[in-house]
């Protein structure tokens, strides 16, 4: 590709299954911080797309000057997930604590890049996966009282030595 050439869009935007990832992101987030998180995709100067995922701040709460802070929605943005149970409305924009954000690089081994609560470069990876905050995998998890019931029957054989008990003849005469 020419340096003038446009990459195609499949390399400069998220995928539909990587925004639907970092829309779970978001929801998560809501979850285990127990506020909002918002997530905010937009196109930057390079033409290439990032996220940046805030917590909306309240109004009447006291700013701390030394957190960085981002205005997120408002008519035409492009917020993901559930909106932590904010209502869904397009023209509504918040002053948002800024937590971090995904940016995508068109260098090679680092399609995503993680920018930290500082604007830093925190982590970088060709798989999204490997920048968020949370494994999103849909293998289920294994069942902890099942992993009991299995650590109670080992247990349980261990107490046999090897032995079976049909196999076991106490007589006495």
């Amino acid at each position: 590709m020419s340096a003038s050439a446009t990459p195609p869009a499949s390399l400069t935007h998220f995928s539909a299954p990587e925004l639907d990832m970092l829309a779970k992101t978001a929801d998560a987030l809501s979850a285990y911080l127990g506020k909002p998180v918002l997530a905010e995709v937009v196109l930057g100067d390079e033409g290439t797309e990032w996220v940046t995922f805030g917590v909306p701040m309240d109004e009447k709460a006291e700013t701390d000057e030394e957190q960085t802070h981002v205005q997120m929605g408002g008519p035409g943005a492009r917020l993901l997930g559930n909106r932590g149970g904010l209502p869904q409305s397009d023209d509504d924009t918040y002053d948002c604590l800024y937590l971090w954000a995904i940016q995508i690089s068109l260098n090679d081994g680092e399609r995503f890049i993680k920018l930290d609560h500082d604007g830093e470069e925190s982590a970088w990876s060709d798989s999204l996966e490997d920048v968020l905050p949370f494994a999103l995998s849909e293998e289920p998890q294994p069942d902890p009282d099942e992993e009991e019931e299995d650590d109670d029957e080992e247990a349980d054989d261990a107490d046999d030595d090897g032995i079976p008990y049909d196999d076991v003849h106490n007589h006495r005469h």
